[in-house]
């Protein structure tokens, strides 16, 4: 016998109908899964950072992967991207209000990964 789901129903069905994933959730968790992802916003919930000092927080991550994982969070709407001005100019990176409020997700997960030991 299978045991009741969190809606009472048996895991794997509800009614006639097989469970299917949130397409909303799993979007969400392909993009924060992404490699280095999640280890990006982890940093960013310091506050803004330059893209140095990214690199520098996550390391084994390469300048060409931070680079397009900033731009996929950016295009998702949860990293916003700042020119300063200067010579060379620089670039930093902060959460936007959706990416703030995905922080207590991050923790949970890191707190989940500490409990568990997972590396």
């Amino acid at each position: 016998m299978e045991a009741p789901s969190r809606t009472g129903q048996s895991a794997g069905t509800r009614g006639a109908q097989p469970i299917r994933v949130c397409p909303d959730f799993h979007a969400a968790v392909e993009l924060i899964g992404r490699r280095w992802a999640g280890a990006i916003l982890w940093t960013l919930e310091a506050g803004p950072l330059f893209f140095a000092e990214i690199g520098e927080a996550v390391p084994g991550l390469s300048d060409r992967l931070l680079s397009r994982r900033l731009r996929e969070l950016e295009e998702a709407g949860l990293v916003t991207r700042t020119v300063h001005g200067g010579t060379p100019p620089r670039v930093s990176y902060e959460l936007t209000d959706m990416g703030v409020e995905l922080q207590p997700a991050i923790r949970e997960l890191g707190d989940w990964a500490k409990r568990w030991n997972v590396s």
